[in-house]
C-alpha cells in the first residue's frame, strides 16, 4: 500500500466519525424528531385520502347555479355505480370557467370528490415540502443551540406531542361543519393552551419560537386559511407575554382572563379586516374567550404533574425550592450554619445581579441556595462552619484536605439527584467551583514540593455554561473573599471585586457563560451595591463597653 493510498484511509473515516458522534450525542432527540415528522406526514396523507375535495378545492366551495370561477377537468375515468348511475370519462370538462353549475355538473363533481380511489396527491406531497421546509425550525427547537444545553428526550417528546395535538385538530376540525367556517375553528384550537404550558415550563424565548412554530403548523393543516393561524399567532404571543412571570398559581385565573378578553379582542379586530359575516360575529368572539379562559385553567391543572413528570426549573417549581423551610435547607442550617448564611448571602449577590443583566434571577437564587449543599457531610472542614479549630491540620497533607474541599461539589449533585432538582439548579451546583485551582492548598503543596502542577489541585468540572451559573460562581468568590477584606470601603470594594472577576476571566472560567464586559460591569456594580451595605459601618452608641475590657470595678 502506497502512503497516498495510507493517508487516503486516513482521512475518509472523518466525517464519517463526526457523523457517528453526533447521532450518537444526539440520536434520542433525532428519533424523536423524525417520529414527529413521520407522523406529521401520516396525519396530512389522512387528511388528503378523506377529505371530500376535487384538485385542491373544497366541494363545498361549489353549488348549483353558481358561476364557476375556474374550469375543472376529470383527470380519470369513473364506471357507473348505484349512488351515481352515469360514467365519466377521463379529459370531459366538468365545470367550465365563466359558466353557471348545473346540478348535473355538480353531481359529477361530487362524484369524483367521493371516489374511493381519488386522492389528491398533489397536496400530499406539497405539505411533505411544506414539512421539509419546516424541519428547519423543528429541528433548530430540539438543538443544544437553541436551548443552550442538551434537551432531554422526555422534553422533546413533549414539544412534539403538543406540535402534533394543534396540527390535528386543526386539520380534522375542519372537516365538521360548524368549525368548517375559518372564523369558527380558532373556538376548538389547544394552541394557546400548549402556549402557556410551554412558557412556564421553559421559558419566553422558547414559547416564543413554539408560536412561530404552531403558525405555520396551523397554516398547512387549514390548506393555508390565514384567519385561524394569524389569530392563534396573536393569541399565543399574548399568553406567553401574560403568563411568563407570574410567581403563585392563583395569578393563572387572572391571567386566563387576561387572555379571554385579548382573544375577543383579536378576533373583533380580524372579522372588520376581513370584512366578514357580521351574524356570526359574537359566535365567534364568545367562543374565542371561552377558549382562552380554559386554556389557562387547564394549564393550571396540568403544571403540577407536568413540573414533576419533565422536572423542568418552571417558576412555578423554583418558587417551591425557594422557600428556606425546605428540609434539605433546615438540614443546611443545622449541620453547617456557616455554609448557610453564606449561601444566603450568595443568593442575593446572585439574584441582584441576574436582575440587572436581565437573566433568570429566580433560577440563580435558588442555584445559590443550593449550590453547597455537598458540605453537610462534612461541615467542619469548611472555614465557615469552623469555630477556631481547623480541621485540616490534623490531616497534615494537602492532597487529603484537597480530596475533602473537592468531594463538595460531586456530593452536592448526588444529592441534588436524590431530591429529583431540576437540571438548570444541578448544573449551578457541578459549575459553580467551574475546574478553578483550590488556591489556599495549591500554595501549600508547592512548599512542599516546586513542581506540584496547578491541574492536580484544580477542581474536577466544567466552567459554567449559563449566565445564571456563572454569576453564582461570582457571588460565590466575592462573597468568600470580601469576608478577609480590611476596612471594606466602597473603593476598596470596587477594587477588589474587579480583581475578582479579572481573574476569573483570565483563567477562562467564563468563556463558555456568553456574558459581555458591559454585563459583567453591571455585575460588579451590583455586588458592590449589596456588600457596601452589608458592611456598612456604624455609629458607636453612647455607654457602649467593650466586651473584651476588664471590668475592674470603677464607675
Amino acid at each position: 500500500m502506497t502512503r497516498k493510498q495510507k493517508n487516503k484511509k486516513q482521512v475518509q473515516p472523518t466525517w464519517l466519525y463526526t457523523l457517528q458522534q453526533a447521532v450518537t450525542e444526539h440520536g434520542p432527540n433525532l428519533i424523536v424528531f423524525a417520529a414527529c415528522f413521520t407522523i406529521l406526514l401520516v396525519l396530512s396523507f389522512i387528511k388528503v385520502s378523506t377529505a371530500t375535495k376535487l384538485l385542491s378545492f373544497p366541494v363545498d366551495e361549489y353549488e348549483v347555479g353558481q358561476v364557476s370561477d375556474r374550469t375543472v377537468v376529470a383527470e380519470r375515468s369513473l364506471p357507473k355505480d348505484e349512488q351515481y348511475p352515469f360514467e365519466i370519462v377521463r379529459g370531459e370538462k366538468i365545470i367550465k370557467k365563466g359558466f353557471p353549475i348545473t346540478e348535473e355538473q355538480f353531481t359529477k363533481v361530487a362524484k369524483l370528490a367521493a371516489a374511493p380511489a381519488y386522492i389528491d396527491y398533489r397536496s400530499f406531497f406539497n405539505d411533505m415540502l411544506f414539512f421539509m421546509l419546516l424541519s428547519s425550525l423543528l429541528f433548530y427547537l430540539y438543538s443544544r443551540g437553541f436551548f443552550e444545553r442538551e434537551l432531554q428526550v422526555k422534553e422533546a417528546i413533549f414539544l412534539s406531542c403538543c406540535s402534533l395535538l394543534v396540527y390535528g385538530m386543526s386539520a380534522f376540525g375542519f372537516r365538521y361543519n360548524i368549525f368548517s367556517y375559518e372564523f369558527a375553528l380558532p373556538v376548538i384550537l389547544p394552541a394557546t393552551f400548549t402556549a402557556i404550558l410551554v412558557t412556564i415550563l421553559f421559558n419566553q424565548r422558547t414559547a416564543v419560537y413554539y408560536c412561530f412554530v404552531l403558525f405555520f403548523l396551523i397554516l398547512s393543516a387549514t390548506d393555508y386559511a390565514l384567519v385561524p393561524a394569524i389569530f392563534e399567532l396573536c393569541s399565543c404571543l399574548a399568553a406567553v407575554r401574560i403568563v411568563r412571570n407570574l410567581q403563585r398559581r392563583y395569578d393563572m385565573v387572572i391571567a386566563a382572563l387576561m387572555i379571554a378578553v385579548l382573544d375577543a379582542v383579536f378576533m373583533l379586530v380580524l372579522h372588520i379586516i376581513f370584512n366578514n359575516d357580521a351574524n356570526r360575529v359574537f359566535g365567534c368572539i364568545a367562543g374565542v374567550a371561552f377558549n382562552g379562559f380554559i386554556s389557562g385553567i387547564l394549564a393550571l391543572g396540568f403544571i403540577t404533574p407536568l413540573e414533576t413528570l419533565l422536572n423542568t426549573a418552571s417558576i412555578f417549581r423554583l418558587m417551591d425550592l425557594s422557600d428556606q423551610n425546605s428540609p434539605i435547607l433546615r438540614r443546611l442550617l443545622l449541620k453547617a450554619p456557616g455554609t448557610y448564611n453564606h449561601s444566603m448571602m450568595v443568593a442575593t449577590l446572585a439574584e441582584s445581579a441576574c436582575s440587572e443583566i436581565g437573566a433568570n434571577a429566580l433560577l440563580a437564587r435558588v442555584g445559590a441556595y443550593y449550590h453547597d449543599i455537598g458540605k453537610m457531610d462534612q461541615a467542619e472542614y469548611f472555614v465557615e462552619n469552623q469555630a477556631g479549630e481547623n480541621k485540616h491540620d490534623d490531616l497534615d497533607n494537602p492532597r487529603l484536605s484537597l480530596s475533602v474541599i473537592r468531594s463538595h461539589v460531586k456530593k452536592g449533585v448526588e444529592k441534588a439527584h436524590q431530591l429529583h432538582l431540576p437540571q438548570e439548579v444541578i448544573d449551578i451546583i457541578a459549575e459553580h467551583h467551574g475546574n478553578s485551582v483550590v488556591s489556599y492548598f495549591y500554595n501549600e503543596a508547592k512548599k512542599l514540593d516546586e513542581n506540584v502542577r496547578p491541574e492536580d489541585y484544580s477542581y474536577i468540572g466544567n466552567p459554567p455554561h449559563s449566565r445564571e451559573a456563572a454569576v453564582v460562581m461570582l457571588a460565590d468568590t466575592v462573597e468568600a473573599a470580601c469576608r478577609t477584606l480590611d476596612h471594606p470601603s466602597v473603593s476598596r470594594l470596587e477594587k477588589f471585586i474587579h480583581q475578582l472577576v479579572m481573574g476569573k476571566i483570565e483563567h477562562g472560567q467564563l468563556e463558555r457563560a456568553k456574558l459581555s464586559f458591559g454585563e459583567l460591569t453591571a455585575i460588579e456594580a451590583s455586588f458592590v451595591t449589596i456588600l457596601a451595605g452589608y458592611y456598612h459601618t456604624r455609629i458607636e452608641y453612647p455607654d457602649q463597653k467593650d466586651p473584651d475590657a476588664t471590668d475592674n470595678g470603677e464607675e
